[in-house]
């Protein structure tokens, strides 16, 4: 059962980043990872769900799952390159799935996953009372999903992991430095 996860996943990832999704058949998808057609539909359902997946599981087995073994100390740059690093190896994957028909969900997905890089840097809901501590960490979650989305999607060729990396730092460090002068604001 996992060999057959794998070889699909696997199989997704390498026919997307080399055709794109529009260009990659579920037929193509199953003959790739030896496998039926109908496993593919039962295991995923669809197409798109297969593809999401696809991507959800290379997002947290080279993100998500690093992390949570890192000390808590591995955060800052270490954390903003290793996004960059990872977005920019699989830039053709990506690209092609921020604007397939996943792609919200993709978003979402990717800005949780980006999620301990403003938590562990700024921590704004320790600042903030109640809801509006939550909703901020939920933007600036959402910003940082943004800035990498665009980067992958209109970035220069080839995307530069460090300077990428540099400009996460920054935007962290400006609100950073904003939050530490915050007024007082009332749960209300």
């Amino acid at each position: 059962m996992r060999r057959t996860r794998a070889a699909l996943l696997g199989a997704a990832i390498a026919l997307v980043s080399e055709r794109g999704t529009a260009n990659v058949p579920v037929s193509d998808i199953a003959d790739a990872a030896g496998v039926s057609r109908q496993l593919v539909y039962l295991h995923y359902g669809d197409r798109d769900r297969l593809l999401l997946e696809a991507a959800l599981d290379l997002a947290r087995r080279e993100l998500a799952e690093p992390w949570q073994a890192a000390p808590e100390t591995a955060v800052g740059r270490a954390r903003a390159l290793a996004i960059a690093r990872h977005f920019a190896a699989h830039r053709a994957f990506y690209c092609a799935m921020f604007n397939s028909a996943s792609a919200f969900a993709l978003n979402r997905e990717v800005s949780g996953l980006l999620s301990p890089l403003r938590s562990q840097a700024m921590r704004p809901g320790a600042l903030l009372p109640g809801r509006l501590g939550d909703d901020l960490d939920a933007f600036i979650t959402g910003g940082i999903g943004a800035i990498v989305y665009l980067w992958v999607t209109e970035g220069e060729t080839p995307l530069d992991a460090e300077a990428m990396a540099d400009r996460l730092v920054a935007v962290g460090d400006l609100l950073n430095t904003a939050l530490e002068h915050l007024p007082a604001v009332s749960a209300d």
